[in-house]
């Protein structure tokens, strides 16, 4: 059972000469002269060398060689190549058809239908104010039950609708922009309000940041 693994290590490491090594018969012998020097390196300086040098070390190398590609990997679809001109034209095309086949086969069935209005960018503004409004629980609840508030959901839909007046600014129409800073300027005040009502109920206030 010894002399195996003298043989692995011969194969392993000189995969070159494995003919030559086979020819003669001189080296079995020598075999357990290899195990000799085995112990006398425990007596050694180099065992701590040879363990460092076992599977410890191994794992650890294969640990940060995974780790490397990892972050590169995960960020490849976070960021996808943009399509081209050509495919959002095809994109937008089919779209726009797919969308009006189906406004006709609902308005079929339904002649008494309204058209519906054309989105602009008043609707987004509007949409995402209303969100907001609703969120500080401007919607009402029904009877009996008390209103559902998503204070921090307000805060998120509020910095969206300033996100949205910081990267419009100067590309917008007088009344787009005047709609967009009333609706942003409204909502804040309501919040800034909903916020005062649930500090005075009893939600006590962080500390400013200069305490502890």
């Amino acid at each position: 059972m010894s002399e195996q693994p003298s043989k692995f290590e011969v194969v392993d490491r000189r995969r070159m000469k494995a003919e030559e090594e086979k020819e003669s018969h001189a080296e079995p012998p020598a075999s357990p002269a290899a195990k000799e020097p085995a112990p006398a390196q425990k007596s050694g300086a180099e065992p701590p060398a040879e363990r460092a040098a076992g599977p410890r070390l191994v794992g650890s190398e294969g640990k940060q060689a995974k780790a490397a590609p990892e972050p590169a990997g995960s960020a490849v679809p976070e960021f996808p190549q943009a399509p081209t001109p050509e495919e959002s034209s095809q994109q937008k095309t089919a779209y726009t058809a797919s969308a009006q086949r189906l406004e006709d086969l609902i308005r079929a069935q339904n002649p008494a239908m309204s058209t519906p209005p054309q989105m602009s960018f008043d609707h987004l503004v509007q949409q995402l104010y209303l969100t907001a409004l609703f969120q500080m629980g401007a919607g009402g609840a029904p009877e009996g039950q008390r209103p559902q508030i998503d204070i921090l959901g307000a805060r998120n839909t509020i910095d969206l609708l300033g996100i949205l007046a910081e990267k419009t600014k100067g590309n917008l129409s007088e009344a787009e922009d005047r709609n967009l800073q009333t609706a942003l300027f409204d909502a804040r005040m309501g919040f800034l309000e909903l916020s005062s009502m649930i500090s005075v109920r009893g939600v006590g206030a962080p500390p400013p940041p200069g305490r502890k």
